[in-house]
This record gives structure tokens, sequence and C-alpha cells, in this order.
């Protein structure tokens, strides 16, 4: 059994930074991949980025790229979501969600294939 807990999301102005954290406790967590997705009422989760713990690589959904930055620890199984540049159309409910023994699902930002997921922070753009 996996825990994770996301923390960070607030109410931020547009322009703003934010940093979002992501930490992942439990078994099995040798080789894994986080990733981050959010979500707003009514629409499908979408995916934002992906960190794989066993060659350091990150991934990042297009609408995010270049504003966007992910950085993990693997000795504290934390990865975080450093958001810059905030616009009113981040705002969302982000999720953390960890992919056991590989980051293939991650990789691809596949919500459905992913293992345990956190409840999610709430990140306000708003002016």
């Amino acid at each position: 059994q996996v825990q994770v807990v996301e923390s960070g999301g607030g109410l931020v102005k547009p322009g703003d930074s934010l940093r979002l954290s992501c930490v992942a406790s439990g078994r099995n967590l040798d080789v894994y991949g986080i990733g981050w997705f959010r979500q707003v009422p009514g629409a499908e989760r979408e995916g934002v980025g992906c960190f794989s713990s066993s060659d350091g690589r990150t991934y990042y959904a297009d609408s995010v790229r270049g504003r966007f930055s992910i950085s993990g620890d693997n000795a504290k199984k934390t990865v975080y979501l450093q958001m810059n540049n905030l616009e009113p159309g981040d705002t969302a409910r982000y999720y953390c969600a960890v992919e056991l023994g590989t980051s293939w699902f991650c990789a691809s930002l596949d919500s459905k294939r992913m293992d345990y997921w956190g409840e999610g922070t709430l990140v306000t753009v708003s002016s």
C-alpha cells in the first residue's frame, strides 16, 4: 500500500508562481513514476507532468511546458511541481499519482493507469 499526499495549493494572482509538493510513502517504492494531474469540475482529469525515479527524466503536457517544471528527491520520495507565470486557466484541483515499478504510463500522462492517488490540492489563479 502506498500513501500519497499533496500540499502547496492556494490562491494566487495571474503571473504568480506556486510550488506543489507530493510525498509518497509505503512499500515497493524502489522504482516509480510520480505524475501530476489536474481537474476542474465537469472536465476530464488532465495530465500535467511526470517524474521518473529510475532516470530522473521529466515529461510535460504541451499546455504547461515552459511554465511548469518538475523535480524529484528519490531519497525523500518527494516530487515537486514548480508552476510559474500562472494563468486563470491553470485553476484546478491538482492531484499527484504514483505508478509502481515503472513510469511507462506516467510518462504518457495516462491517468487511468496510475496505481495510487492523493486527494489533491486546490490551485486558484484569480485577480
